[in-house]
C-alpha cells in the first residue's frame, strides 16, 4: 500500500507550488454545473451591458448606414456583434426588429457556442491555477493539524471519530498512494497528499513538521514502524498514534516514537470474545467509541474549586486522572487529592 512509487521524481518539498498540483490537493467548494453556467452567462450579459452603455455615451463618434443617429438599440447591436467577434458581412440587419432578433436570439446562441467550445479548456486552466494558489496559501498557513497516514478502514474510522469530536475537515491531511481513495477523501473536504508516507519529503509536504498529531493507519506493521520513525524524526513534539496488527510489534512502534499504540487484531479479538458471554458490554464499548450519540470519554482540566478534592466526589463520572502526562486510575490513592495541572478523563453525554 505504501510502496515507494514516487522514487526518482526528486524531492517534493523542492518543487514549485504549481508542480505539486495532482500530488497535494486542497479541497475546493463543490459548485453545481448549472450554477457555474448561470454565473458565466451573467458575466457575459454584464459585459454586454457595459459595452452598450459605453457605445451609447460615445454614439456621436459612430456612423450607421441605416440612420443618422444611433439609438440605444443600435448601440446594443454594435456591442453584441463586437463582443461576439461576429464582425460585419455583406448582410447586416437594418430594421429595429431584425436587430432585436439578433440580440435576443442569435447572440445567445453564439454565447452558448463559445461556452461549449472554450469553456472546458478555460475551466481546466483556471482550476489548475486556483489549485496552485490554494496549495501555496495552505503550505504557508498550515499549523497544528493532524496527518492521517492511510485512508483504509482504520484511517477512515479514525477520521470519522475526529470529525465527530469537532475537528474541522480542513485540519486533517490524508496521505496515501491510492489515487482513488484520495479522491474520496478530497470529496469529504480533506486535504490529500499522493505519495508514500515512508518518505520524509512526502511527510514534509503533508506538513508533519508543523502537525500537532500523526495517525499511522498503514496496512502493514513494518510500514507503520517506518512511517512512525520518519514522522518522529521530522517532528519530535507531535503526538503519534499508530495501529498494528500484532501485539509483538508494539514495542517496535514505541521505540520508533509512537505515543499510543492500538493493537487492532487483539482489540477486535477481545471484543469478539466478550460478545459471546456479555454482549451488552460490547454494546456499551461501541457506544463510547461512537461520538455522534450516547456516551463518550472526554478530557478536561481540573477546575480551581476541584483542587484538593477527590475525583470520586465530582459531578462528572471520572474514569482516570492524567498527571504529568501519565494516566492514573481513579481508585489509586495518588489521586485522592487533585492537583493543579491535572486533567480528568470523564464520561459525558453526547446529544
Amino acid at each position: 500500500m505504501f510502496g515507494d512509487s514516487s522514487r526518482g521524481i526528486g524531492r517534493l518539498t523542492d518543487r514549485p507550488d504549481h508542480a505539486l498540483v495532482g500530488v497535494l490537493r486542497v479541497p475546493t467548494e463543490q459548485i453545481s454545473p448549472w450554477i457555474s453556467l448561470a454565473r458565466r452567462l451573467g458575466l457575459a450579459l454584464l459585459l454586454l451591458a457595459i459595452a452598450t452603455v459605453v457605445v451609447y455615451i460615445g454614439r456621436s463618434g459612430y456612423h450607421d448606414n441605416a440612420r443618422e443617429e444611433m439609438s440605444m438599440l443600435d448601440a446594443a447591436y454594435y456591442a453584441t456583434v463586437s463582443l461576439s467577434t461576429t464582425g460585419y458581412g455583406d448582410i447586416t440587419p437594418v430594421t429595429p426588429e431584425a436587430r432585436l432578433v439578433n440580440i435576443l436570439v442569435v447572440t445567445p446562441l453564439r454565447i452558448f457556442f463559445l461556452i461549449v467550445l472554450v469553456g472546458t479548456t478555460l475551466s481546466v486552466l483556471t482550476e489548475r491555477s486556483r489549485q496552485a494558489f490554494k496549495i501555496q496559501r495552505w503550505r504557508h498557513t498550515v499549523r497544528n493539524h493532524t496527518v492521517v497516514v492511510g485512508y483504509g478502514t482504520k484511517g477512515r474510522t479514525a477520521i470519522d471519530a475526529m470529525l465527530g469530536d469537532g475537528v474541522k475537515p480542513a485540519d486533517i491531511v490524508v496521505v496515501d498512494t491510492d489515487a482513488q481513495v484520495l479522491e474520496t477523501a478530497a470529496n469529504a473536504g480533506l486535504v490529500t497528499v499522493h505519495g508514500s508516507a515512508t518518505r520524509s519529503d512526502v511527510l514534509r509536504l503533508a506538513g508533519v513538521q508543523q502537525a500537532a498529531a500523526v495517525v499511522v493507519a498503514a496496512n502493514r506493521d513494518d510500514t507503520a514502524v517506518l512511517v512512525t520513525l520518519t514522522a518522529r524524526e521530522i517532528n519530535s513534539k507531535a503526538r503519534i498514534s499508530a495501529a498494528v496488527r500484532e501485539a509483538e510489534n508494539t514495542h517496535l512502534l514505541r521505540q520508533s516514537g509512537a505515543d499510543s499504540v492500538v493493537v487492532s487484531s487483539e482489540t477486535a479479538g477481545r471484543l469478539l470474545g466478550i460478545s459471546t458471554t456479555t454482549p451488552t458490554v460490547v454494546e456499551m464499548i461501541e457506544d463510547l467509541l461512537t461520538p455522534e450519540a450516547g456516551f463518550a470519554i472526554s478530557e478536561r482540566d481540573v477546575e480551581p474549586e476541584e483542587i484538593g478534592g477527590s475525583p470520586r466526589h465530582l459531578r462528572d463520572i471520572v474514569m482516570g486522572v492524567v498527571r504529568a502526562g501519565e494516566l492514573i486510575r481513579v481508585g489509586d490513592p495518588e489521586v485522592d487529592a487533585l492537583e493543579t495541572g491535572d486533567k480528568l478523563l470523564y464520561l459525558r453525554r453526547v446529544h
